[in-house]
């Protein structure tokens, strides 16, 4: 067992679950942010071992307008979007042209990818908790779904795991995977029954034990991810900023498909 690893998750998280509860979607988007500029800083620092230079100033810069997404009328956020990573490549190769290709186009391809990558999950977390009315609920059903795949998928893949899925990450297994997943899905069925108890609402469980199911199943998707751009880099983790856990890109990368699916599910079910 791993000391530091349950020292961090016991003290870290009750603070992320009080910050989620007392914040409001402002604050989030500001913490979203900030999340987002130590995910590239930790990013960035990745891409220097295979000599990448990576664009700093822009891809600090792009994280910002996170900050900013309640102060925006959602429906321009589209035509934002459609403005915005058009202007970015367009800078991106200004600057191979200026330096007179000092910075290469494998160093504008790293940079626009970790922009993306690094934007797309803090982006829509923030989105997902400034739903009205239900932000807050839908954000821990997020959570939930992410958290308890993680950790069972990991005590039910040391138990059990026999069968490996994946070269790209060789400790991970089906039936780790398999546990994770059912694991994620009676937690999230048994918040949502709480949740119908105690606030009065009605959320059809069956609903939830299938938004439980592909919010898992994406996780995991989103954890083998990172894993890949972790073994191109030669890193086992992103940083040491989570003693037992790694960094922030280690602790948010399910939720790089997790949360724009959450998004796009829950505004078509609400």
């Amino acid at each position: 067992m791993n000391v530091k690893r349950v020292l961090t998750t016991i003290i870290g998280g009750p603070l992320v679950v009080a910050c989620l509860i007392l914040a409001n979607k402002y604050i989030i988007d500001v913490i979203m942010t900030i999340v987002a500029l130590i995910s590239m800083y930790e990013y960035i620092k990745c891409c220097s071992n295979k000599d990448v230079k990576v664009v700093k100033w822009i891809s600090y810069l792009a994280m910002i307008p996170i900050a900013f997404i309640h102060f925006m009328p959602l429906d321009l956020l589209p035509t934002i979007a459609c403005i915005t990573l058009p202007l970015i490549m367009l800078i991106l190769f200004m600057c191979v042209i200026f330096t007179s290709m000092r910075i290469t186009f494998q160093d504008i391809a790293f940079t626009l990818f970790g922009i993306v990558y690094i934007f797309i999950a803090n982006f829509f977390f923030a989105l997902v908790y400034g739903i009205e009315d239900y932000g807050k609920i839908f954000i821990f059903l997020v959570i939930i779904s992410a958290w308890c795949t993680d950790i069972f998928a990991f005590i039910v893949g040391m138990r059990i795991g026999k069968h490996k899925i994946t070269q790209v990450s060789p400790k991970k297994s089906l039936e780790g995977c398999i546990g994770g997943t059912v694991a994620a899905i009676i937690c999230c069925v048994i918040y949502a029954y709480c949740i119908n108890i105690n606030m009065g609402m009605n959320f059809d469980l069956v609903v939830i034990a299938k938004l439980a199911f592909l919010f898992s199943i994406v996780g995991q998707i989103g954890d083998l991810s990172a894993s890949c751009i972790k073994r191109y880099f030669e890193v086992k983790d992103y940083s040491n900023l989570f003693p037992g856990h790694g960094g922030m890109l280690d602790r948010i990368d399910s939720l790089m498909f997790i949360a724009p699916l959450a998004f796009i599910l829950l505004k078509v079910l609400l």
